[in-house]
């Protein structure tokens, strides 16, 4: 794909052939997060994203952050062309090539990240998924250090908006093992883990920031 052609809608296991996707939502919610970001991302080091998708993401986070290393990663092969793809074009020399890396797995391809970031995926895989992540993510950050999940969550004491209703339906149809999340649920897991939850900030369209920071 050469850079005058314009990348196509897509969301994940949906993409064609071409290079470069493009997700819709990023364009919405890149804004939002990166003010989120700013309070809770370390002056430099080494900022790993989980399941970093089309790459649009981390393009606009290393453009808002050009002191800190980004180190994309996917475990889907389309989506590591579609971030590399983003990223040449983009000519940041701080973001890393795109690391086959599956959040379920216990061998991670990387040993230390001063930040994990996760956006829009704990929805969108298996419960293991997140488990791993979490498991993960603490694995590899030191003390103090910050893990950032962004989308829809379910919150104990607090109405669920039809919208996120109809999206978690809507999932569990196309896999029965996707769903959105009780942030109890990621909670506990996250505190046997080793990490505290630190603070959940709302965000557009129902979303959550979900700030937790290894003990």
């Amino acid at each position: 794909m050469t850079p005058l052609e314009e990348p196509k809608p897509w969301v994940a296991g949906e993409a064609g052939v071409e290079a470069k996707r493009h997700a819709p939502a990023t364009v919405r919610n890149r804004d939002p997060i990166v003010d989120v970001l700013r309070d809770i991302l370390p002056p430099t080091g080494t900022v790993l994203e989980i399941a970093s998708g089309s790459g649009e993401h981390i393009v606009h986070f290393a453009e808002a952050f050009p002191a800190l290393h980004w180190q994309p990663s996917d475990p889907d092969p389309v989506c590591r062309r579609s971030i590399a793809a983003w990223s040449a074009d983009s000519e940041r020399a701080h973001i890393a090539p795109p690391l086959d890396l599956d959040a379920a797995s216990a061998d991670w391809p990387i040993t230390a990240a001063d930040a994990v970031l996760c956006i829009n995926m704990i929805h969108i895989s298996p419960w293991t998924a997140t488990e791993g992540l979490l498991g993960g993510a603490a694995g590899i950050l030191p003390p103090g250090a910050p893990l950032f999940l962004y989308g829809p969550f379910i919150r104990p004491g607090v109405e669920t908006a039809p919208s996120n209703k109809a999206f978690d339906r809507s999932l569990r149809e196309r896999n029965a093992l996707w769903g959105v999340r009780d942030l109890d649920d990621v909670e506990a897991v996250a505190r046997r883990a080793g990490l505290d939850l630190e603070q959940v900030i709302e965000m557009p369209a129902n979303n959550l920031s979900v700030v937790l920071r290894k003990a």
